[in-house]
């Protein structure tokens, strides 16, 4: 049992609101899953230039030089904004392939979050409440959004097994439910050259939609896909950089709820993650259909 929630912007006069109402949404989710929790918000982007969202438990040590260490390998200027356990790392969008592959060597321990024009995830083990405080997640604007609040019940307690899980740039799932075939997808997927860097399903969830996408799947078509090649009960729900999914197995066991005004589309495991978004009474609400996708896009 997880809880998943997920808000989509159609009214930009709402964006620098972003991050407290997913926040607010998130922590209504606790008793889903208090024993880790993220979110991953889509914000500006500059001309040029990516961001690498990293995680390091010493992070004292790892981030003090990062920024002048790795820009000397790269041969670029690097700048690094530090929240807490996390930084982004703003750099040149061609750097990003060679920035992840000297951060291997240059610090071993860091795990690289997200990278994309607009993604920044933050994530970590500890109550919804918490984990957004760390990061000042209330604080932050963006376009969209998506928040995943954990019960870990097939892999161990993480920052790596928490939620969001990001295997293409500006893309990112959150799941609710269990995938049977995973092993099997993982090392099919690995083969095809997808970066996979955890034992956990939803880790294999997201990894297939980078890689139905790379092959020219529209997003929509991705998740179509989802039907067909995994097993299991599964709510899925899916950020790239301009979309915004959801797609339940054809069971659809996992509990999920959706609201859409002329403002924004909002997910949520249950009604009350919801109860507190602008016109929510006056709101279309539904639940999502089994075996049914669903999209938006900017």
């Amino acid at each position: 049992m997880c809880g998943i929630v997920g808000l989509f912007l159609k009214d930009k006069s709402l964006e620098p609101r972003l991050g407290e109402m997913l926040t607010d949404m998130l922590v209504t989710m606790t008793d889903r899953g208090p024993d880790s929790a993220g979110i991953a918000i889509y914000g500006g982007s500059a001309d040029g230039q990516a961001k690498l969202t990293i995680q390091s438990d010493q992070a004292d040590e790892d981030f003090e030089t990062l920024a002048d260490d790795l820009g000397g390998i790269l041969g670029v200027t690097i700048t690094l904004q530090r929240k807490d356990t996390h930084a982004v790392l703003t750099l040149p969008a061609d750097k990003v392939a060679p920035a992840r592959a000297a951060l291997r060597d240059l610090r071993p321990g860091l795990r690289v979050m997200s990278d994309g024009d607009t993604i920044e995830i933050y994530k970590e083990v500890g109550l919804p409440k918490d984990v957004a405080a760390r990061f000042d997640i209330s604080t932050m604007s963006g376009t969209h959004g998506i928040g995943h609040t954990r019960m870990a019940t097939e892999s161990a307690v993480t920052t790596q097994g928490a939620h969001p899980f990001s295997t293409g740039a500006d893309q990112c799932l959150v799941h609710n439910g269990s995938l049977s075939n995973h092993n099997n997808w993982r090392r099919k997927l690995k083969r095809e050259g997808i970066r996979i860097e955890s034992m956990n399903d939803t880790e294999v969830g997201a990894a297939y939609l980078t890689w139905k996408m790379q092959n020219g799947a529209s997003l929509g078509e991705a998740l179509e896909g989802t039907l067909d090649d995994l097993d299991g009960f599964f709510t899925f729900v899916v950020g790239t950089k301009d979309g915004f999914g959801v797609v339940r197995d054809p069971i659809a066991c996992k509990p999920a709820v959706m609201a859409e005004t002329d403002q924004y589309v909002a997910f949520g495991s249950e009604y009350r993650a919801l109860v507190n978004l602008p016109g929510i009474e006056s709101a279309r609400v539904w639940e999502p259909e089994p075996a049914t996708v669903y999209f938006w896009s900017h």
